[in-house]
């Protein structure tokens, strides 16, 4: 491992060791960008599945990039997770990428954002998870330093640990900024899904996909859908 990617790693284990608990995420998520020099990171728990959990977003692009791949359900974050490689874009600008509405999604709504990495976060065997970088910048991370930042993916898994432990036991989530968009898309997104689903007879998956559907074709984002099913009550029949 290059010094670099040594320090990030070191950077990393710091941040586990002198914050607490709750707010380990948000300083791994700075460790990331000050140690690789990227302008974003995020860190997510599950992000296969419905059901995932974002941990940290270090700035408003980072939560932005991560608002596009939950709502249009596809992008380098799902993709790092689900095949349990690291997934890179070089220019966003430019290149084709395998996601058609995650791609033109991004090019609308955060066309500074010209690169991002998305590495798969391992627990033993199993993949949890994954951290996203962005970059205002084409090919912000070489070959050679994309495989070695898979060693600082390592140490934020190793990191999260304790994170991990402490969500899948019910306790208290991560705090971090701006908590409110924040929990309309991780936690009320939830809630919202289940008032539809009972309402309309579908299954959560169902009732997810037309949230989605519903948020794409309108231009709003997941959280103002969530809002609205929370906000407006069941009708009687």
């Amino acid at each position: 491992m290059t010094s670099k990617a040594a320090q990030t790693a070191l950077l990393v284990a710091e941040a586990a060791t002198v914050a607490r608990t709750e707010e380990i995420p948000r300083q791994v998520c700075a460790a990331v960008c000050e140690g690789l020099g990227v302008d974003g990171a995020t860190l997510s728990l599950l992000t296969d599945t419905p059901s995932r959990q974002l941990l940290a977003a270090s700035n408003d692009d980072a939560l932005l990039l991560e608002e596009i791949q939950f709502t249009v359900l596809e992008g380098p974050c799902l993709a790092a997770a689900h095949r349990g490689e690291t997934v890179a874009v070089h220019d966003l600008r430019h290149e084709v990428t395998p996601w058609p509405l995650f791609g033109a999604s991004v090019r609308d709504k955060l066309p500074q954002v010209a690169s991002v990495y998305a590495l798969p976060l391992f627990f033993g065997e199993y993949v949890l998870g994954s951290v996203d970088l962005l970059a205002r910048r084409t090919h912000a991370l070489s070959a050679y330093e994309l495989e070695e930042a898979e060693g600082v993916a390592e140490a934020v898994s190793a990191a999260l640990m304790s994170t991990r432990d402490m969500i899948l036991s019910g306790g208290r989530p991560p705090a971090w900024e701006p908590e409110e968009l924040v929990r309309a898309h991780w936690f009320d997104t939830a809630r919202a899904v289940g008032a539809l689903a009972s309402r309309q007879g579908l299954t959560p998956e169902d009732a997810l996909a037309r949230m989605r559907a519903e948020a794409f074709h309108t231009g709003r984002s997941l959280a103002d859908i969530t809002a609205d099913i929370l906000r407006d009550p069941p009708q009687d029949p």
